[in-house]
């Protein structure tokens, strides 16, 4: 009998440990769908050539990065502030690749994104919650 606990312990643990393994895993793959999505969109909305991508993608992934790097725990306001500093630091940078206007239209773009990614999110968990009505005739 102590054998059979035994195992029965091992099987769920190692059950458990799967389970647990496979969440991250989907997440990395959601946030992977969803890099891909803003990539293809910021491409299409600014109209990209080849050549303004190379040079805007590896520019934007730092300015990605300075935007990852602030900190969360800051008072709201002093958080917005190092949003808007860094958007100042890489605006001449990204004048530079894509132009004052499309520079301008591509910070409205992350913003555009970001919104339409959260209403689409918003959407689907409202869906998923909404009790299904049964039909009764």
């Amino acid at each position: 009998m102590k054998k059979f606990l035994v195992i029965l312990t091992i099987l769920m643990s190692s059950l458990l440990v799967a389970t647990a393994q496979e969440q991250p895993a989907d997440d990395n793959q959601k946030q992977e769908k969803i890099q891909a999505l803003y990539v293809a969109y910021v491409t299409k909305q600014l109209d990209l050539t080849p050549e303004d991508a190379q040079k805007f993608w590896p520019v934007h992934t730092q300015f990605t990065n300075d935007l990852k790097g602030v900190k969360q725990d800051l008072p709201e306001l002093e958080k917005q502030q190092a949003i808007l500093n860094i958007k100042k630091k890489y605006q001449d940078n990204f004048s530079r690749i894509l132009g004052p206007q499309r520079c301008e239209r591509f910070f409205k773009l992350r913003d555009d994104f970001n919104r339409k990614l959260l209403e689409r999110f918003n959407k689907q968990r409202a869906n998923q919650q909404r009790p299904k009505l049964r039909r009764t005739f």
